[in-house]
Parts: structure tokens; C-alpha cells; sequence
């Protein structure tokens, strides 16, 4: 029999529907349920843009051929969209019986136009006509012609328009631009906050937008557009215009998914269906406001404080001194940082510096996502600027970021900077920054390996491991990586570092096969794993081959899980447990026993096979005992929540862990942060208790 597989489309909704589980948690405060109901939202959309428009673009080629769980494109379709359509229900019945009188009890009111009074009428007829109204662009619908192609992910109010002195009816769209707010805020006749969404104020005065005729009915309805569009990357020298080209045709590609309005008029419906050219397969009512991911702005909005949680503040990491030189403190030890429990400073302040370092002779970084107000981008630029020679491989073919990255490789071009865009046939992903110093009449490289972004939003969102080194094998192996990917060469010859497509994989397996045959030999066994995603079948199989030879495998897996748990043939020793809270995790790590010497690393890579086979990845071994140490205890510990992690079952879905009776509450992120406040507050009090004397000058 084949080794039993769960699709991977599925397993990605279970994940979203653990997410979703935090919106009915009624223990947390009101505006992270909201919070987490925007993020539910929009990973649908970006699911929708990526995988179910994948699937579509196959079913319309005709390609039946069957996923590693047996499959066809059009079955996994139909799937989908009864999961979609019970999720959506799920995410408007908490947001219309929850959360929603929740919001008016705290004082922060979502307004209808049917509840306005004369005077907030009248303020908002101000606002539309000075602030909205300019913004506006309706398109008209005119039977027999071409209709208006209508962009990705905007809300859209659809008009009925009736001609009294013709004696005729039509329809007309607004889409409701980016850049105006989504929540429009009015005074209100008591204390409190009131805002009204801004398509509801748009149709409360869309009639004046089309003088002498009569506005009989509007509705709203929102397309999500297929955005797995593949460019060809041969033609290097040309590659960011056909991304500019590519971004275009996304806004406009096929639709893969109407949302409208549950009470809207059936001829409204069918004319927006017809518009957007959609099936019925592709629409989804929704009782309630379409785009839910914007209401992420929601969660943040000013005066309520009280109805968030309390901020976890990232701390200064014991192993780094205030003050000291970053290039000192890495050249007395290797240094782990675990995000965002200890702050991202570190990274910046060693860029920064090194930008103004006569001494720094290169910097080489790969950018895969970067933030908005990038202080990387700065220090690359000052760099560049100061004479330094920076070289940057700005990866643009980073879904959703390719503008972004676009934009910025320009600026980094103006100050000097060498820009690769990326490899031909892969995307980059790997997280590595080298920079080489002059020092004492040599050259000495400090680098940092990641496992995540280069982007200090991010950094305090998302859980990941930092390291710092300028051990010379893994300088000399960030020179050869660097070479390669900016000049051709191949990822051969490293002393420490596993680079993908060429290595990890395979090492992976090995490890993996390894730990399989000391169980056989009765000796102990054990693998600790930590990713976000677990979809390669080889892996997945070497694993199932683990298990079977009596090797204890956990694995702590944030979304996709491929791998069937609780099968007695194949995983009967494999525990699956995911952990949604706070903080998105996001780290890689690997731990294998090896006999009682283990291995250990952290990784750019997911175990998937795009990870493995189609991008160009790092996995980083961990030697320091200190540092692989702590590692070990980071894994261990994501096996010990019993507030906020899930145990995976044999169907893909996901049952809440329980605290046993007489063990003790534990939750993992809340325990990183207490531990990372102690370090910090115990390396303050050592610097406090340390003196030094004045010595006068001779």
C-alpha cells in the first residue's frame, strides 16, 4: 500500500481554522479575537490568489494528474470549497454574535446608516464630499459591451440606477479606492468611538455621483484574482520589467473567488456574476462586511488599550553588552538570538556600524522581505555611499513583496549598491549577511544566519533564531555562497554550511535514516523537529521509516502537515503539535540524537519540496555546546504547552491540548518572554554590581 498522505490544501485550512479558534476564545481580550479574525481572513485571500488559483489554472488546461494524497485538481476544488464556505460562516457568526455587540459594550460602535442621526448625516455628507468623493471613479456597465474589469481585493459598490425619463435601468461600479480608510469615524451623541465603514458611507451618497437618475439599490461584492503567475526568469537583464509587467496582469487575471453580500437583490447578483465573470463555483455570500482582513485596522485603533493584551516588550539579550561594538562582541563568542523575545537590535546595530566602518571593506546580504522604513536598506545605502562595497541579492520573485523589493533595489542601485535579482530557475531564501573587516592587517568576516526576515516589523511579530559568528569555516562558506549566487558558480565545497537544492535534502534524509538505524541496534533514538510546513513525500516517507524502526519523533508544525499522524503502521512513535498564540512561529530548528552526540541545527528552509528542491536555502549546523544547548531546550519546550498548541489528528484537523490534572499551566511563548525579562534584569544587575574605578591620567 502507498504511504499515506494528507493534501495539502486541507491541512493549510485546518491551520487557518486553528487561527479561527482564537477569534471564539473569549479569554482573550476583544481586540486580539478581532485581530486574529482579520489574519483568518487574510490568509484566505492570499489561499485563494496562490493555491485555489493554481488548482483552477490546471482544472482549465485539463490536467487530472493526482496529488501525493490521491487527488485530482478538481476534487481538491470541491473539497475547498465546502471547507471555505463552513469557515466563512463560522468567522460571520462570531463576528455579528460576538464580537460585534462585544465592540458596542466597550464603546467602540460600528455604525449603520439606518442608526445616524441628522447631525452625524450631515458630517458625513461633509467628509464624502472632501474627502471621498474626489477619490472616486464609477464604471459603467453597459449591456452588449465589454464590462469593466474590476481590481483584485477591493471592495466594490455595485449601483442599480434607474432613468425616469427614459424609462430604463442600469448598473454602474465604485470601486472603493486603497487609499482611503476603510472606517470612517463620526462624533456619536454619547461617549465613546463610532465609525462606519467606508463603502457604507459611499452608497449612503452614491446617488450623487450620478445626477438625474434615480439610485434604486446598491450592494457591495469584492473578487480575488488568480495571482500564481509564473515569470520567466531566463532573460536576467529584462527580469524586473516583466515583474512590473507580471504585477500588472495580476490585478486583472482571472477571478477565482466573488464575495457578495448575502442580502443582495438577486438581479444584482446575477449581473455582478456576470461582470466578473464568475461561476457559481467561485462565489461565497457573506452576511456581513466583505474584506474582513482590513479590519485589522480595528485592532489598533487609538483609546483602548484596555481591550488589547499586554505588550511583551523584546529584550536586550545577556550576550551582547550596551554599548560594546557588535564586531567585538561576536569576535569574543557566537551569539544566539531567539525573536522576538530578544530584540532584533543586535542585526541593525551591526549593519549600522558596519556602514560607517572605514574598516568594513564589503557587506553581501540576501533581502527576500524587507520592512517599509527599512533601517536595513539605510545602513546598505550609507554603506554604499561611504565607498563600501555592497553587494545585495534582492530576491524578486518574493510573492506579494515584489513591488516593494522592485522599489528598493532601485534605491540601493543609485547609492552604488551591486543588485542580483535573484537565481534563474529558483527563488532565494536563504537568510545570510556576511560583512568583511580589516583588522590587524587581515581580513576577518562576521556573518548572521537567520531563520528569518531581514525586516524589523516582522522581527517583532514573528518567532525566529538569530546567529552570530566569524568562525572562519562559516565565512569561508558565506564567500562561496555569495560567489555562487552572484557569479554563477556552484554551491560546492562548504565546510559547514547545507545549502539547498544541493544538500539539505539529502542530509536531511540521512540524519533522519541514521537515527532509523540506531533504533534497529536498540540504541536510543530521537528527533525534535520545528518548521512551518511538512510536505516533501521523501521526507515525509524517511520519517514514516523512522517511526516504524521505533525512533521517537515529535514535531512541532505551525501549518501544513502532510504527514498522517496516529497511523499504526506507519506513525504510531510521530507526535504533531501546533502552536497558535501571539507571535507567528516562524523558526526552523532540527535536533537528531546521533548515539547520544547530537546534531543540531537551524534552517531557512520548511520541509517542503519547493523549500528543498526549488529554492536556494541554508541549514546552519549549531556547534557552540552553550548555544546548542539552548536550541535543544527551545524544542523540547514546544512539546510542553498545554495553553495554546494542538495536537495534530490522523484526519488533518486538530484538538486543543489540555492541561493534566495536577500538571502545571504552561505556555510557551508566555514562558520565552518571562525568560528572556529574567536574563535581561540578571544581566542589568551584574552591570550594576560591576566597577570601575577612575584612574587618573599619568
Amino acid at each position: 500500500m502507498p504511504a499515506p498522505f494528507i493534501n495539502r490544501e486541507l491541512s493549510w485550512l485546518e491551520f487557518n481554522q486553528r487561527v479561527l479558534d482564537q477569534v471564539f476564545d473569549k479569554s482573550l481580550p476583544l481586540l486580539e479575537r478581532i485581530k486574529f479574525l482579520a489574519i483568518t481572513a487574510s490568509n484566505l485571500d492570499e489561499f485563494f490568489q496562490v493555491r485555489v488559483g493554481g488548482l483552477m489554472a490546471m482544472t482549465q488546461r485539463g490536467i487530472k494528474r493526482t496529488s501525493n494524497s490521491g487527488d485530482t485538481p478538481s476534487q481538491i476544488l470541491t473539497v475547498i470549497r465546502e471547507r471555505v464556505q463552513q469557515m466563512g460562516a463560522d468567522q460571520y457568526r462570531v463576528f455579528n454574535d460576538e464580537l460585534l455587540p462585544a465592540m458596542a459594550c466597550a464603546g467602540l460602535h460600528l455604525i449603520e446608516a439606518d442608526h445616524l442621526d441628522d447631525f452625524q448625516r450631515s458630517r458625513l455628507g461633509e467628509i464624502f464630499d472632501k474627502q471621498i468623493q474626489p477619490l472616486l471613479t464609477p464604471l459603467a456597465v453597459i449591456e452588449d459591451q465589454t464590462h469593466p474589469i474590476v481590481p483584485s481585493l477591493q471592495v466594490i459598490v455595485a449601483c442599480r440606477l434607474r432613468d425616469n425619463k427614459k424609462r430604463s435601468s442600469r448598473h454602474a461600479l465604485i470601486p472603493i479606492p486603497d487609499s482611503l480608510s476603510r472606517f470612517i469615524a463620526i462624533e456619536g451623541a454619547t461617549d465613546g468611538r463610532y465609525l462606519m465603514r467606508v463603502e457604507d458611507v459611499v452608497a449612503l451618497h452614491a446617488d450623487n455621483l450620478f445626477p438625474g437618475e434615480q439610485l434604486t439599490a446598491t450592494t457591495t461584492f469584492r473578487v480575488t484574482r488568480n495571482s500564481d503567475i509564473i515569470v520567466d526568469d531566463r532573460d536576467a537583464i529584462n527580469l524586473a520589467g516583466k515583474m512590473e509587467n507580471a504585477l500588472a496582469a495580476r490585478r486583472f487575471s482571472d477571478t477565482v473567488r466573488l464575495e457578495i453580500n448575502a442580502r443582495a437583490p438577486r438581479d444584482m447578483s446575477r449581473a455582478i456574476r456576470n461582470i466578473t465573470k464568475s461561476s457559481s463555483h467561485e462565489v461565497f455570500c457573506a452576511n456581513g462586511p466583505l474584506g474582513l482582513s482590513s479590519f485589522m485596522d480595528l485592532a489598533f485603533v487609538e483609546g483602548f488599550d484596555h481591550l488589547r493584551s499586554p505588550e511583551w516588550s523584546p529584550q536586550s539579550s545577556p550576550s551582547i553588552s550596551p554599548g560594546a561594538s557588535m564586531f567585538d562582541t561576536i569576535a569574543e563568542q557566537d551569539i544566539l538570538l531567539h525573536h522576538p523575545y530578544e530584540s532584533f537590535e543586535p542585526v541593525l546595530r551591526l549593519l549600522e556600524e558596519a556602514a560607517e566602518d572605514p574598516n568594513v571593506l564589503a557587506i553581501k546580504q540576501v533581502l527576500y522581505r524587507t520592512a517599509k522604513q527599512s533601517r536595513i536598506i539605510d545602513a546598505l545605502i550609507k554603506a554604499a555611499e561611504n565607498g563600501t562595497n555592497v553587494t545585495v541579492l534582492v530576491e524578486l520573485k518574493a510573492r506579494f513583496d515584489e513591488a516593494r523589493n522592485l522599489e528598493r533595489a532601485d534605491d540601493l542601485l543609485r547609492a552604488g549598491a551591486q543588485i542580483v535579482y535573484g537565481v534563474r530557475d529558483y527563488k532565494t531564501h536563504a537568510k545570510i549577511l556576511m560583512i568583511v573587516r580589516r583588522e590587524h592587517g587581515s581580513l576577518r568576516r562576521y556573518v548572521h544566519l537567520s531563520t528569518g526576515n531581514y525586516n524589523e516589523s516582522t522581527a517583532r511579530l514573528y518567532t525566529d533564531l538569530s546567529y552570530l559568528t566569524c568562525n572562519p569555516e562559516f565565512g569561508h562558506d558565506a564567500s562561496l555562497f555569495f560567489n555562487a549566487v552572484s557569479g554563477r558558480s556552484k554551491l560546492l565545497r562548504f565546510h559547514r554550511l547545507l545549502p539547498a537544492p544541493t544538500q539539505i535534502k539529502s542530509s536531511l534524509i540521512e540524519l533522519i535514516d541514521g537515527e532509523a538505524e540506531r533504533a534497529k541496534q536498540g540504541l536510543t533514538a530521537r528527533i525534535l523537529a520545528k518548521v512551518n510546513s511538512l510536505e516533501d513525500p521523501d521526507i515525509i516517507n524517511a520519517l514514516y521509516r523512522a517511526s516504524r524502526a521505533g525512533v521517537e519523533i515529535k514535531l512541532n508544525i505551525r501549518g501544513i502537515c502532510c504527514l498522517k499522524t496516529q497511523d499504526g503502521r506507519y506513525s504510531k512513535n510521530i507526535q504533531v503539535v501546533s502552536i497558535i498564540d501571539r507571535y507567528l512561529e516562524h523558526a526552523r530548528a532540527f535536533y537528531f540524537h546521533q548515539g547520544g552526540d547530537p546534531k543540531v541545527y537551524i534552517s531557512s528552509a520548511d520541509w517542503m519540496t519547493r523549500n528543498l528542491e526549488k529554492r536556494v536555502e541554508l541549514m546552519i549546523p549549531i556547534e557552540p555546546s552553550r548555544i546548542k544547548k539552548r536550541l535543544i531546550r527551545i524544542l523540547e519546550a514546544c512539546f510542553n504547552d498545554n495553553v495554546q498548541a494542538y495536537e495534530i489528528q490522523a484526519d488533518g484537523s486538530s484538538n486543543r491540548i489540555e492541561r493534566r490534572k495536577g500538571t502545571k499551566t504552561f505556555r510557551l511563548q508566555e514562558q520565552f518572554y518571562k525568560e528572556a525579562c529574567k536574563a535581561a534584569r540578571d544581566r542589568d544587575h551584574e552591570l550594576a554590581m560591576t566597577f570601575e574605578p577612575h584612574i587618573p591620567k599619568s
